[in-house]
This record gives structure tokens, sequence and C-alpha cells, in this order.
């Protein structure tokens, strides 16, 4: 489930495609219930669950410290938009006749050192918000995992700008 991502007028959007065995409802309770959102992004935190409302990014660092996330688009069991630094994260819930499809889209105004270690994470992200799917809850971050997804983006991104 690699990323693939396409350069646009304005930027760039990179879109990750992940087919899960679960209903609609099962897949967005995940992505805006804050005990089980927490479990796969443990930095998330969903404060007004609505179109122009809003989300925290909480630092987990022991300070309380957090940065408001505007909610740009939400339309119940299909859409959930927001901010993301200068970027925007968008996923979008469909269907299927195994379940529902689940698709995040990043915008990326600009690459940036940073852009490998962002994909990379939403990528550790999904496996985890799928693996909680099936019943597995993961109590660290896999440093591991992250850093191979994180070489599979630098090279990813190297011939994106090529």
């Amino acid at each position: 489930m690699l990323a693939t991502i396409h350069k646009k007028q304005t930027g760039y959007i990179a879109l990750i495609e992940c087919s899960l065995s679960h209903s609609i409802s099962a897949v967005w309770a995940v992505l805006t219930d804050n005990g089980k959102l927490q479990k796969w992004m443990s930095n998330l935190e969903m404060i007004d669950p609505k179109k122009n409302g809003k989300m925290r990014f909480n630092m987990n660092d022991g300070t309380d410290a957090f940065i408001d996330i505007a909610i740009t688009d939400y339309i119940e069991q299909e859409v959930l938009e927001f901010d993301w630094g200068k970027d925007c994260v968008r996923f979008e819930l469909s269907p299927t006749s195994e379940g529902s499809l689940l698709v995040l889209h990043e915008t990326i105004g600009q690459l940036t050192d940073h852009t490998p270690k962002d994909l990379a994470g939403w990528h550790i992200c999904l496996e985890q918000l799928s693996d909680l799917l099936n019943g597995t809850v993961h109590e660290a971050f896999p440093m591991e995992a992250w850093q191979k997804w994180l070489a599979e983006y630098t090279i990813l991104l190297q011939e994106v700008e090529k």
C-alpha cells in the first residue's frame, strides 16, 4: 500500500488506498471516536467533529501542549478532511463488496525533507488502523517499521522530483 504521488499544478498529492474487510460504520468509528482514534494515531483528538469544527494534535511530551487543527470538510461516514500544517489531509471512505475502501489524500504544497517522514508516519498509522479493526492494538509506535517506510518514501520522492 505504498502511496502514489502525483504532481499537480500547485504542489503534489499523495494517495494511500487501504482496502478493509470492515463496514463503513466500523471504519468511521476508528477515524472519529477518540477512544479508537488514539489507538492508531495517539496525537490526534476530535474536539468538534463537523465541517469547520476542530481537532487537536497533542504533543504527548508531558507538557499538555497541543495545536488546534481545523476540520475543513466533514461528511458523516464519508469524508474527514483537516489542515495538516501548511498542507491538508483528507480521508474518503466508500463501500466495497468486501467491506470498505479508505483513501488518504495528502495535499502537499512543497516537498521538503519532512515529507517522506510524514508519509512514512501516515503509512504506519494506516497499518495500525487496519490492525485495530482486526483486533490488534499496538502499545508503542513501531519505529523500526517507520524507518523502513521512510527509506521507501525517500526513494519514491526522489523519483517524483526527477
